[in-house]
């Protein structure tokens, strides 16, 4: 399109650069490869969009996890599919392209997970990209999908294990775990962007270099080795909280413990452990084909506690095994009262099409494993409750997330984001990302209430 003037010549208009949407399902650690193709659109200077509407395409990145997270992702592929029209699709579920073609077949693509050059490859193709990449056009940090203050940090991609309900391993293959020095890279320009909280995700955190031999890599003048007690005394030096997610209660978890900080003065590695524990009962156990299966978690929680006392614990569980009986599950709820784990999640077992699990013997009944699900829930809600109760009148230290007015909602040292629970913060002239020290005033049975101390 052109027009004229009397004082100008003619002069043909800059065209409108391809724009990008993004819907991203499922896991942190998809959420991460979700940022990845996006940083890689917007340096070859693609626009990314934030509605259908204004995308000349939208990538879905799916969840194949589970049944149900199968047709969450079919469904949001349609849904993209009658907003826009032209879409492409990523992700875990990608790795079974004929049900997708099956459900959907206008979509103009499908990939497997973390396979980006596909991806981008499918962009291209769908709408050819302005120019080769420029530096300039993307902050060093990548462009993320989460606020400023804190970021998901993935150390490495894929599983080696074969747990009888999983079928990670088939989506995302084996161990992959990233070279040392590129981690502390990234978490230190992560750091240099205003980043003040790293979350360390991966599909077995503790297993963390076991597939490279624990390759040493030199950063910053000091040598570390591709293991999670290099990777986090290296994290720990950039005073950010740092937590660890999706760590297998193996021994040398105990090693982690001490390089932990307190919660009175949180700075570095975090006192905070996530660990998917999935059930108590040895039998289970050994039916899920659990690694780690023999250990006495229990003893080794006991140990990580007389060591650093303020250590937050969160895990996950599923209940309705194929199999478990009600003394089994007594047996979790057992090990759930003496553990008093601080954050808990429970799932109902589901078959997922391709895992072991959908041919064990004495699935049990949906109504049961509801119940059960409901009973270990309420014994959940009242050690937190016990938990939360006992920091009224203590001082913790939140991280704020949302601001308004004089109205701050927040997260302990104890709280990861989304998955965790919140700090509702009085005080005036607080900040987004600004880590705050608050006396606690009120305590439900997953949040807490406190003012703002200056």
């Amino acid at each position: 399109m052109t027009h004229e003037t009397a004082d100008e010549p003619n002069r043909t208009a800059i065209p409108r650069p391809p724009s990008v949407g993004m819907v991203s399902l499922g896991c942190p650690k998809a959420l991460v490869d979700s940022e990845r193709i996006l940083t890689r659109l917007r340096a070859e200077g693609y626009t990314i969009s934030p509605d259908y509407a204004g995308a000349d395409a939208v990538i879905v990145n799916t969840c194949g996890f589970l049944d149900s997270a199968r047709a969450e992702s079919l469904d949001a592929i349609g849904e993209a599919l009658a907003e826009n029209g032209r879409v492409i699709v990523t992700g875990c579920m990608g790795a079974d392209e004929s049900a997708i073609r099956e459900a959907h077949p206008r979509v103009l693509a499908v990939t497997g997970p973390h396979q980006y050059e596909q991806v981008l490859d499918a962009v291209h193709e769908a709408n050819p990209r302005p120019h080769e990449p420029f530096l300039d056009l993307l902050p060093p940090q990548g462009l993320r999908l989460t606020p400023r203050h804190y970021a998901w940090l993935k150390i490495s991609e894929g599983c080696n294990h074969k747990c009888a309900f999983c079928i990670i391993p088939q989506l995302r293959g084996k161990l992959a775990s990233r070279p040392v020095r590129a981690v502390l890279r990234e978490a230190e320009k992560l750091a240099e962007a205003g980043v003040r909280e790293l979350l360390v995700i991966s599909q077995d955190t503790s297993a963390y270099g076991r597939d490279i031999r624990h390759a040493p890599g030199d950063w910053r003048g000091t040598e570390y080795r591709a293991h999670i007690k290099d990777l986090s005394e290296g994290l720990a030096s950039l005073g950010l909280w740092t937590r660890l997610h999706y760590v297998y209660p193996y021994k040398q978890v105990d090693d982690l413990i001490p390089l932990m900080s307190t919660a009175a003065k949180p700075a570095g590695l975090l006192p905070y452990l996530d660990i998917p524990f999935q059930h108590s009962h040895p039998d289970i156990l050994r039916r899920m084909a659990r690694p780690a299966a023999s250990e006495n978690t229990l003893e080794r929680i006991r140990t990580w506690r007389s060591i650093n006392p303020d250590i937050a614990l969160r895990s996950t569980f599923i209940v309705g095994f194929p199999g478990e009986t009600e003394a089994e599950f007594e047996h979790l709820l057992g090990w759930l009262e003496e553990a008093r784990l601080d954050r808990v999640g429970c799932f109902i077992y589901e078959d997922v099409a391709g895992a072991p699990a959908n041919a064990l013997a004495n699935h049990v009944d949906p109504e049961i494993a509801a119940e059960r699900q409901a009973r270990f829930m309420e014994v959940s809600a009242r050690i937190s409750a016990e938990k939360l109760e006992a920091k009224v009148g203590t001082k913790v230290w939140a991280i704020l997330d949302e601001v308004e007015e004089d109205e701050a909602t927040g997260r302990t040292v104890a709280d990861a984001p989304e998955i965790d629970g919140r700090i509702f913060v009085e005080g005036e002239g607080l900040k987004v990302g600004e880590i705050v020290e608050v006396e606690v005033t009120g305590a439900e049975e997953h949040d807490l209430w406190g003012e703002a101390l200056r």
